[in-house]
């Protein structure tokens, strides 16, 4: 009989947790058709225009380009209760004889972008270090250097990366030209940027105080 009653909970259970992901695929459904049907900004519509004259179109069943471009803005522009940004944006675009092969070179590009802005981050932490005497300046100027020369490993040290805007157009010869923008939390850069820096001293023996230490994993 209890075996009997826990079968049924489960059966309830699975139903219930079943229906929900169906009732929020519905809601992600809808905003997204309301969204379709919303105008883009006038800024949007008209890069979209320029862009579409030099040839720029997206892939069948994609976002137009203009509705693109408007989500792009939206995270250059989302900003958390102090104005801080809460996205980053990186471009790449790349040219191949192929589609696949000119986007997947874009979207390296675009996380070297990226990667860019995490060694900004960095020594910006290490400037900030430096100035509240938790860093010696000849160390100082080292890790920046060696963090400043990492934009490959930090573009494979992202996580997840957003495609805003994902566009191509077919150049005279026939080849492929792909225009990538992603767009990556702020919040992402700064903790790979504190975990370098972390990492960084470990291995050179170096010892972080307190403040260090709490401002490293903040």
């Amino acid at each position: 009989m209890k075996t009997m009653r826990i079968l049924v909970m489960s059966v309830v259970l699975s139903l219930s947790m079943s229906a929900m992901c169906q009732t929020t695929a519905q809601m992600k459904s809808k905003q997204a058709k309301a969204t379709l049907k919303e105008k883009a900004s006038k800024d949007a519509r008209k890069e979209a225009k320029k862009m579409e004259k030099e040839g720029w179109q997206v892939s069948p069943g994609a976002l137009p380009l203009e509705k693109q471009l408007d989500r792009a803005y939206m995270y250059a522009l989302d900003v958390d209760d102090d104005m801080n940004q809460l996205y980053i944006l990186g471009e790449g675009k790349s040219v191949a004889g192929n589609y696949d092969a000119a986007r997947m070179q874009a979207r390296e590009l675009a996380r070297l972008e990226i990667a860019g802005s995490i060694s900004s981050e960095a020594t910006s932490l290490i400037d900030n270090m430096v100035g509240n005497k938790q860093l010696e300046n000849e160390d100082a100027a080292s890790m920046t250097t060696m963090l400043s020369e990492s934009k490959t490993i930090f573009s494979q040290k992202l996580g997840r990366t957003t495609v805003a805007v994902e566009a191509f157009r077919v150049l005279p010869n026939k080849n492929r030209e792909v225009l990538i923008r992603l767009a990556v939390k702020s919040a992402d850069i700064k903790e790979i940027a504190k975990n370098a820096i972390r990492e960084e001293m470990e291995k050179r023996g170096m010892k972080m105080s307190e403040k260090t230490m709490e401002m490293l994993s903040k």
